[in-house]
C-alpha cells in the first residue's frame, strides 16, 4: 500500500525479534550483529510526525542485550546513543545506570540513577530497578 515508513518499522521489529531469538539459542555474536542492524535501520528512519517514539528503541534493546551477555561498557555506549535520539526514557536511564555501575563508573551510575529516580518522583508503584537505584543513591 506504499506505506514504506510502516514497512520499515515492521522490519526493525522483525530484526530485533530475530536478534533475541539468536540470543536465546546462545548465538551471541549473531544476536548482537542482528540487533546492531535493527538499531542502524531504526536510526536511519525519520520519526513519523504523528507517532510517539518506539515502545523500546532498537538501540536500547541492544544495550539490554549487551548487559545480558556481560558487556556493560559496550551497553553504556549504546544506551547513551539511544538517549541522544530518545531522551529521558526510564528503561534507557536505568539500563545506562546499570551499565555504568557494572563498568565501575560509580559517579556516572549515581548521576543516571538520580535522573531515573527523579523521573519517577510522582509515580505510584515501585519497580525493583528503582529500589536498586535508591539503594545506590543512599550509599
Amino acid at each position: 500500500a506504499k506505506e514504506t515508513y510502516w514497512a520499515g518499522q515492521v522490519q526493525v521489529q522483525q530484526q530485533a525479534a530475530a536478534a533475541w531469538l539468536a540470543r536465546a539459542e546462545g548465538k551471541n555474536d549473531e544476536a548482537v550483529r542482528l540487533m546492531r542492524e535493527a538499531a542502524a535501520l531504526e536510526d536511519s528512519t525519520e520519526k513519523h510526525p504523528v507517532t510517539p517514539s518506539p515502545v523500546v528503541p532498537a538501540r536500547e534493546l541492544l544495550g539490554d542485550m549487551l548487559l545480558d551477555i556481560n558487556q556493560p561498557g559496550q551497553a553504556l555506549v549504546e544506551f547513551e546513543a539511544s538517549a541522544a535520539r530518545d531522551p529521558n526514557r526510564l528503561n534507557g536511564l536505568l539500563g545506562a545506570a546499570r551499565a555504568a555501575e557494572l563498568s565501575g563508573n560509580a559517579a556516572k551510575a549515581r548521576a543516571l540513577y538520580g535522573r531515573a529516580v527523579a523521573l519517577c518522583d510522582l509515580a505510584d508503584g515501585e519497580r525493583p530497578e528503582l529500589r536498586h537505584a535508591k539503594a545506590v543513591l543512599a550509599k
